[in-house]
């Protein structure tokens, strides 16, 4: 880290709220670490919206790592014209009182009030970051219009937008002419990652808990049930794997809006005696030490902070060849890749590295070096010093 400057650098980290997934954990890091005594050149405050009903809740974690969010109810996921207005002024009011150098704003609405604000109050570095995006596999083909055209907006308002993977910027540059290229900065994820390279691999408690066989092969996917996630495709290639190999048990980790529909798939498929709905577990470690893979079956991804966890567990993973997963998993390096919206492809793809696992012990250390929170944070230190020596 560089030398500590005469005065703390000031960052505030907004985000929309802080739901159970990847960015939440992601902006808890960051403010922690960022922040005496882990830096004494950094002074940092998060701010969040409320979690929305039915959402799972990952305050506990800012909790767990000395952060406690400045919340902002209003903040919330859906675009309200009259109620977004307040939110600038009342982020632009936070702004004036806490004076930051940095105003780094995650998920699109945070960055949509987030950076009018940071600009209206004068502050001298505003940064975004995309962690997935929303123009594919989420709404209307007239609301991600809307979408785009705030994000386009929102990008001149930006010095720098951070992407976590080369293909996420091609896209959004090349794809969704959302900013130029130079806009963009490539920065890859950032975990905790020790407590899950030291785990050991198949221990037996979360197949105890859910009344899962010790001897048979599980399969777990991990994730909101939306319809972005793909759920369906899953338990299809479910389907194909159980009528090749009915050892085969499956976990679904997690909960949302499908779940009452995919509980009936699971019921139309035959699929009640070797399919497991957990809900949301808070010890996700648990989770990948007592699963043989993890699938993404998603139609559009960022960077899933699941697979750099399952992988630094040692997990093998089967995921859908879309959004940043091929540049996380390295083009099948660390996991192999399958079309997306094909069943027989996952359900071939999980067989054959069920009978062949790869060397998962070799990658973790790899994982770690390359996704671990010390190098984010230094990588995040450099650029936010850059970015204020050219401000002046």
């Amino acid at each position: 880290m560089s030398e500590t400057p005469s005065h703390p650098i000031k960052v505030v980290n907004v985000i929309a709220r802080l739901n159970i997934g990847g960015p939440a954990i992601y902006v808890s890091l960051i403010t922690q670490r960022l922040n005496p005594p882990h830096d004494a050149a950094y002074e940092s405050t998060l701010i969040a919206g409320k979690v929305g009903e039915g959402e799972g809740d990952m305050g506990y974690y800012a909790l767990e790592h000395g952060v406690e969010p400045v919340i902002l109810p209003a903040l919330g996921r859906e675009l309200n014209p009259l109620r977004d207005l307040k939110t600038i002024w009342s982020l632009y009011r936070l702004f004036r009182q806490i004076k930051p150098d940095v105003v780094s704003t995650h998920t699109a609405k945070a960055g949509f009030v987030g950076r009018i604000a940071a600009r209206l109050a004068g502050v001298p570095v505003v940064v975004h970051t995309f962690h997935g995006h929303v123009f594919h596999g989420y709404f209307s083909p007239t609301k991600t219009r809307l979408f785009k055209l705030i994000e386009q907006f929102c990008a001149r308002l930006s010095d720098t937008i951070i992407v976590l993977t080369a293909s996420q910027r091609d896209e959004l540059a090349d794809q969704y002419h959302i900013a130029p290229r130079n806009k963009f900065t490539v920065m890859g994820g950032g975990l905790e990652l020790d407590s899950f390279a030291a785990a050991p691999r198949l221990s037996g408690d979360f197949r105890e808990q859910w009344h899962i066989p010790q001897d048979a092969k599980l399969v777990t996917i991990v994730g909101r049930l939306v319809p972005v996630k793909n759920h369906a495709l899953f338990l299809d290639a479910a389907a194909k794997i159980h009528a090749a190999d009915s050892r085969v048990r499956f976990a679904i980790v997690g909960d949302g809006d499908l779940r009452a529909a995919l509980e009936a798939q699971v019921d139309q498929l035959g699929l009640r005696e070797v399919v497991t709905f957990t809900g949301w577990q808070q010890d996700v470690l648990e989770v990948y030490a007592g699963s043989d893979m993890l699938v993404i079956s998603s139609v559009n991804e960022g960077t899933p902070f699941t697979v750099i966890e399952a992988l630094a567990a040692g997990v093998p993973i089967v995921a859908t060849a879309v959004g940043g997963l091929p540049d996380l998993l390295e083009g099948g390096k660390f996991g192999a890749l399958v079309p997306s919206e094909n069943a027989d492809a996952l359900a071939a793809a999980v067989l054959n590295t069920l009978k062949q696992p790869p060397d998962t012990a070799s990658l973790r250390a790899e994982i770690v070096a390359k996704y671990g929170i010390d190098r984010l944070i230094h990588d995040l230190d450099g650029l936010y010093r850059s970015l204020l020596a050219k401000k002046g």
